[in-house]
């Protein structure tokens, strides 16, 4: 997770020929950016992975003194990936819940690699890394 005073992006390549044809770009400020990782392991827990992963992403923004929440999918850095259509769930599920529990969520394109500008302060609850 990273706190970004900027966290914008564009879709570049489809990965996913399912993926929506016309994604949106989009920029965000002050927000904390979740770059998530599903693991194939996780469809076996996905209803503990979805709590545990809100109740962190909840945590670290509280710590950064901001509502607004980035959901980024980062699948593509790991050997282990959940399928997509589970990965996709779990995140608009997340979603759902932090919206009803009064953040303001974005979610990037899912199926795409895309161009990102971050721009992140050097404090230390800026960056954390939590394996769930």
């Amino acid at each position: 997770m990273i706190y970004a005073e900027r966290f914008g992006y564009q879709a570049n390549l489809k990965t996913i020929e399912w993926a929506d044809t016309d994604p949106e770009d989009g920029s965000i400020s002050n927000a904390l950016v979740g770059f998530i990782h599903v693991e194939q392991k996780d469809e076996d827990n996905g209803g503990r992975v979805e709590t545990k992963l809100i109740k962190n992403l909840k945590w670290a923004a509280k710590k950064n003194n901001t509502n607004r929440i980035v959901i980024h999918s980062f699948a593509h850095l790991s050997e282990s990936k959940a399928a997509p259509e589970f990965t996709i769930g779990l995140l608009k599920s997340a979603e759902t819940r932090l919206a009803n529990a009064g953040y303001e969520v974005f979610q990037t394109p899912f199926g795409y690699f895309l161009n990102l500008d971050l721009k992140a302060p050097g404090t230390s609850l800026a960056r954390i890394f939590k394996g769930i």
